[in-house]
């Protein structure tokens, strides 16, 4: 259930807010069109604007979209995704610089910042649209999601349930969503602290909690 209880009141206002900006980007845009010197990762960590806020603060990331991918139905809605018939999970589109960024360097700080071990959504929000997945957008980075799954696996001894999948096409979400830590930061702290992310990430990972992300 998708912040519901936390953030009800709070979010009336948003839920109706205008959609500007919404369009669909399909897996040719996010795998081929754009700049040779940057590259692409597509990652699901549950409620994407803490995902959002978390890797906009990993030094050499350029860009973060919040959107939907990895379902059956075209252009969903916010309200389509949470209804949970879609199969699409919340995700973020990272665009990051290679050279001041590593692929391999992103999947830890996904897999540090996230409940990698719950298969039924994460923290207070439940549901498959809520769950982790990694979507790769070639065999490299298959490859190298598969060695980082089986390395968080090894260091929380747990089964590791975040899916390996390949990228679909990718819908960013409404306008609303899209640097929503920034545009309401009172409300998003509200959510954060109430839904006990951080405190569930450090309490599974210790000292390497939220690893990689800058204060």
């Amino acid at each position: 259930m998708r912040k519901v209880l936390i953030v009800a009141a709070l979010a009336a206002g948003a839920a109706v807010a205008a959609v500007a900006g919404y369009a669909p980007m399909t897996p040719v845009q996010a795998q081929g069109e754009r700049p040779e010197d940057v590259e692409v990762a597509i990652f699901a960590g549950g409620c994407f604007w803490c995902v959002e806020s978390d890797f906009d603060h990993v030094p050499g990331v350029i860009e973060t979209i919040s959107g939907y991918t990895g379902g059956h139905l075209d252009n969903p809605s916010y309200r389509d995704v949470v209804s949970e018939t879609t199969g699409h999970r919340e995700a973020v589109k990272i665009t990051y610089d290679p050279k001041k960024v590593s692929y391999q360097q992103l999947l830890d700080v996904f897999f540090r910042s996230v409940d990698p071990t719950d298969p039924d959504g994460q923290f207070c929000d439940r549901g498959e649209s809520y769950s982790t997945a990694i979507f790769t957008l070639d065999e490299q980075q298959k490859m190298q999601a598969e060695t980082a799954s089986a390395e968080a696996m090894k260091a929380l001894g747990k089964t590791i349930a975040t899916l390996i999948v390949p990228a679909e096409m990718f819908y960013p979400a409404e306008q609303y969503h899209q640097d929503y830590y920034l545009k309401n930061p009172v409300r998003y702290r509200i959510y954060r602290l109430g839904c006990r992310r951080d405190a569930r990430i450090e309490s599974l990972w210790g000292e390497e909690a939220h690893s990689g992300i800058a204060k």
